[in-house]
């Protein structure tokens, strides 16, 4: 019903209102708008659109940097692990002062000079401050000239070094600091990796080190560590060691050019060691000398200096190359005086600097001068003493070109000088100096030795029958004694080789080394006492000094009865005096033997004088024919020369009566 009264039908009842909330926004929105555009209107201006929403700078920039910081973090979470991969497996750095190593052996030769060393062999260890400034300067100035100014790792370095490369076309100049090659020698002393394997790891690990390094040591402390450390070739580690191996004297003592051929070494310890190659030495100290006059350290005038290779160098080479056969047989044989070694050892020797020298002028002059017309290529001495210390040995003719000593090692046919025995076994059974014996030739079943330039008299002494090597009386001898006696003698004075077991071994057919002949030899000159030739008279630990071997006596006992020595000084005096041996004649009392091997393949002159033995070998290793060459030609000479030098300015000497029967 309306407000007339009139009722009012369904159909004509208004709708329901039902309001939507985002529709009345909308409607809000849309009438604030006309009532925005009715204002402007009616206030003369222009109807403008409603201005747009823009969007936040700041969000993007947020996003941006939450990348970033996310990026760093797991970089630094990425290189951690890295390092923490990388690190886990480096070596103790406390340990980098220690020295894991070989134990040295160090041989003294008679006169307490140093001979040579074997191992690794370590100095006195040096501070950098108790060094001339020179000696680290030519390490620095060739090796790391930035190593004051750079972290452990020079990127300036590595960058000049590969823009050199590069230009060269191939691997000139490395980018390794001091400190790196620190790291890297303890990483390989450690056995951390091989020296020849260079992967990522291993270079990362040196890297890690030497960052490890610059920031636990002081720069002077990390250059004294490396000096005492360095490998400098020739078994030698270390600044000081080296000084006394290549210029006998301490590292303290080093001048510039010295310590510029102590820096040379360092690019190749063996392609540049002032003992092999002196010459590649010296040009490798001329390119030290120019880094250092570059780098300051040096004037122009210091470098110009040492412009030609003083004379100390080639004596250094010289020096380190004396006696070489003889220390490698010392080494050789010293565990059977001390056992295993396990620590570091000085050895004091028997060799005679003076006689040594003598022997390898004396061999090798004789042997350049008359070797290539009568293709003579080796020769070989030994020196001794009565007792068997040994005072020179010369192994060969070239110890770089070969280490095989022909003096303890080669077993060459004795010859005629095997009638020493034979002529002993004689004097033994009752013959005399003064015995007549047959000198006609004579043969043994189809044997029939003969006689080298010798016209049978019928009978001959027995003096003479040695003096001139009759082969004929050496084969009667032989048949009379018998080989029993002949192989009880060889035996007795100490020949180890087996020897033939038929008539021929009084010719020498059998064979032996040069020093077993010699110290068989040298019981006539120790009066009857069997001599075992020696070469070490004390062993000493470096560390405290312990005796670990002290020579007392030989030990070997009486071998010849008195009378007999004397009757065989008679023989081999007549020798030496008019026979075989007569240019080995020093002039002074001396006696031997000399002997020839079938086919000139084998010369030897084997004697001595009341105060030194000496015995010489000349031949071929590969056993060639020489050139009509005898012991009395080539080996008596070497023999000769070499005694007469040794004995010179020495008093005389006599033997015993050997007027005596």
């Amino acid at each position: 019903m309306d407000c007339n009264g009139d009722k009012l039908s369904v159909t004509d009842r208004p709708p329901t209102l039902r309001v939507n909330p985002d529709e009345r926004l909308r409607n809000s929105y849309q009438a604030k708008e006309r009532a925005f555009r009715t204002s402007r209107s009616s206030s003369g201006q222009e109807p403008q659109h409603a201005p747009k929403r823009k969007k936040s700078k700041r969000g993007g920039s947020n996003r941006l940097i939450l990348w970033i910081l996310n990026i760093l973090i797991w970089s630094v979470v990425g290189l951690g692990g890295g390092v923490l991969w990388y690190a886990y497996d480096l070596p103790d750095i406390k340990r980098l002062e220690g020295v894991t190593r070989k134990p040295g052996v160090t041989l003294l030769a008679r006169d307490g000079s140093m001979m040579a060393t074997y191992g690794d062999l370590y100095g006195s260890i040096v501070e950098v401050r108790d060094l001339p400034s020179h000696v680290p300067a030519a390490i620095m100035a060739i090796e790391d000239r930035r190593f004051y100014r750079h972290f452990g790792v020079d990127v300036f370095g590595i960058v000049r070094a590969a823009w050199v490369n590069y230009r060269s076309g191939s691997v000139v100049q490395g980018g390794s600091t001091l400190t790196q090659q620190l790291a890297k020698n303890f990483l390989l002393s450690e056995k951390l990796y091989e020296p020849s394997n260079r992967s990522l790891r291993r270079k990362i690990q040196e890297v890690l080190l030497a960052f490890w390094l610059e920031r636990k040591f002081s720069k002077e402390q990390i250059l004294t560590i490396y000096l005492n450390r360095v490998y400098l070739g020739a078994g030698v580690y270390g600044i000081d060691a080296a000084a006394h191996k290549y210029f006998t004297k301490k590292a303290k003592d080093l001048n510039v050019y010295e310590a510029a051929i102590i820096a040379g070494l360092l690019k190749a310890p063996s392609r540049y060691s002032p003992i092999s190659n002196p010459q590649l030495a010296h040009e490798r100290a001329q390119t030290v000398l120019a880094a250092m006059e570059e780098a300051g350290f040096i004037s122009h005038h210091q470098r110009l200096t040492y412009a030609t290779a003083p004379e100390p160098l080639k004596e250094s080479r010289h020096k380190a190359l004396t006696g070489r056969y003889f220390s490698d047989w010392i080494f050789e044989t010293l565990d059977e005086y001390v056992g295993k070694i396990e620590e570091d050892l000085i050895v004091q020797t028997t060799l005679d600097p003076r006689l040594q020298n003598l022997a390898e002028e004396k061999a090798l002059t004789v042997l350049h001068s008359e070797g290539p017309k009568l293709n003579i290529t080796q020769a070989a001495l030994v020196a001794m003493t009565p007792d068997g210390g040994v005072r020179a040995m010369v192994g060969g003719k070239n110890y770089i070109e070969s280490q095989f000593n022909r003096v303890t090692q080669a077993r060459r046919q004795i010859g005629s000088s095997f009638k020493f025995f034979t002529f002993l076994c004689a004097l033994e059974q009752g013959f005399t100096p003064s015995s007549m014996i047959a000198d006609t030739p004579t043969h043994i079943g189809k044997w029939k030795p003969k006689n080298y330039k010798y016209t049978a008299q019928g009978e001959v002494s027995l003096t003479d029958g040695f003096a001139y090597s009759v082969n004929a009386v050496a084969v009667r001898l032989a048949r009379h004694v018998g080989l029993k006696a002949m192989a009880e003698m060889t035996h007795r004075l100490g020949l180890t080789s087996p020897q033939p077991k038929d008539m021929t071994i009084s010719l020498g057919s059998g064979q032996t080394t040069l020093l077993e002949l010699t110290s068989a030899y040298a019981a006539v000159a120790n009066h009857g006492f069997g001599v075992w030739p020696y070469g070490i008279t004390e062993v000493r630990t470096v560390e405290g000094g312990k005796v670990l071997y002290k020579r007392k006596s030989q030990g070997a006992g009486r071998v010849l009865a008195p009378r007999h020595v004397v009757h065989m000084l008679r023989l081999m005096s007549a020798a030496f005096s008019y026979g075989t041996g007569k240019a080995a004649f020093i002039g002074r009392p001396c006696v031997g033997k000399t002997g020839t091997s079938q086919n000139y393949r084998d010369a030897w002159s084997i004697g001595f004088t009341p105060d030194l033995v000496t015995g010489v070998w000349v031949g071929n290793d590969n056993e060639a024919h020489m050139k009509m060459v005898t012991g009395g030609k080539i080996p008596a000479r070497i023999w000769h020369d070499f005694m007469s030098a040794a004995h010179n300015g020495y008093p005389v000497h006599v033997f015993p009566d050997l007027q005596q029967d």
